[in-house]
């Protein structure tokens, strides 16, 4: 097949997806090479900046995705609600049983600038077969920016693809949520912390419910509190534990709770500090959304603070000094939807909060 290239913009029939300001422009081959495909991203960008001088592409980070073939829509289209946290080149491969050569799509997207500097965001997709997984960094290598950060998402496992591409990574993404067993999802997150930082989206869904418990003890009245908690229950979706083991970690961790394995199939267990003993409790609960449904913290009858979660945020209640209140935390949860981006734009940052947190949870599931 001939390469092809074209360009088109939303709403001209041209068939996108996209908002009506942004335009594309298109290549794609069959049975391609790394160094083809290369080739075709800079003469696309070399084209279009020579169209529209206004135009330059992005420089801020490399995404490799390695996915399973028959998933690849499910992927692309989580993909492409990031928002505005897009990769300055994504690279998505798709591997396919069977498959011997490889077929590459390339997509380069810009809004098309009125005044001032306009920015072009590149996709690239690769269909290949299992037999160059062990060789990927051969296929990625040339096809990436160099000198800029890389982020690695093998949603699917591909352990093979992992390491292929770790002297390439950058940065780690993963979900210990998708893992059935959750101790092992957090062995292995451990295990990946050892050789590049780790952005993990089961930390990431417990960030409104770290930053609003944080705040409600930030009340200088308060923070004594903190030293009297005896108290801990986090409800989950079921398929979310490690979301709450982590939050339960999290808390451990900034408090200097010592803390030991959960019994009860895991899901009840005691803390200490200070000779005070923190009771947690896991309690699954039925929720459409991954993670978090609620967290509870007391100080004996002297306090409680609840957050659950409600329509447009998470619902407040506390009980202290014998009165009782209750309101809305607008917009504190950023949905599922805007996981994944988070997590792109979390590849920018090192929180130095997630490698405690994780060690105490695996303390919780000894």
């Amino acid at each position: 097949m001939r390469p092809t290239s074209c360009s088109t913009a939303a709403g001209d029939g041209g068939g996108c997806e996209r908002a009506a300001a942004v335009s594309e422009d298109h290549w794609a081959e069959q049975n391609t090479t790394p160094d083809a495909i290369a080739d075709a991203l800079r003469r696309l960008l070399h084209e279009r900046h020579a169209a529209n001088e206004a135009l330059a592409p992005a420089r801020v980070l490399n995404l490799v995705v390695v996915v399973d073939r028959d998933w690849k829509g499910e992927i692309a289209n989580r993909l492409a609600r990031v928002g505005r946290y897009h990769a300055s080149r994504t690279v998505l491969c798709a591997v396919e049983e069977g498959r011997s050569s490889l077929d590459a799509q390339a997509v380069m997207s810009y809004d098309e600038p009125h005044e001032g500097l306009g920015v072009m965001l590149e996709q690239v997709e690769i269909d290949m077969g299992t037999e160059h997984v062990a060789r990927l960094e051969t296929i990625v290598d040339p096809v990436l920016w160099s000198e800029l950060p890389t982020v690695l998402w093998t949603p699917h496992g591909h352990e093979e693809a992992r390491q292929s591409l770790l002297a390439l990574t950058d940065v780690l993404l993963l979900d210990s949520d998708e893992v059935l067993e959750t101790e092992a999802g957090l062995a292995r997150a451990a295990e990946l912390l050892q050789s590049a930082y780790v952005v993990d989206l089961a930390w990431l869904r417990t960030t409104p419910w770290r930053e609003r418990l944080a705040a409600s003890f930030d009340p200088r009245d308060r923070l004594p509190m903190l030293e009297r908690l005896s108290r801990l229950r986090i409800r989950h979706r079921p398929t979310s534990r490690a979301s709450a083991l982590l939050l339960t970690g999290w808390l451990a961790a900034q408090l200097g709770w010592d803390v030991g394995g959960l019994e009860h199939g895991g899901a009840a267990g005691s803390a200490r500090r200070d000779g005070i003993e923190i009771d947690i409790e896991l309690e699954p609960v039925d929720q459409e959304a991954p993670g978090l449904a609620g967290v509870t913290v007391g100080c004996g009858e002297q306090f409680s603070m609840s957050l659950d979660r409600a329509r447009g945020g998470l619902r407040a209640q506390e009980h202290a000094g014998g009165g009782e209140r209750t309101w809305q935390v607008l917009g504190a949860s950023r949905g599922e939807g805007g996981i994944l981006g988070e997590g792109v734009r979390q590849a920018h940052l090192r929180d130095p909060t997630y490698g405690p947190a994780l060690a105490a949870a695996q303390r919780l599931c000894a």
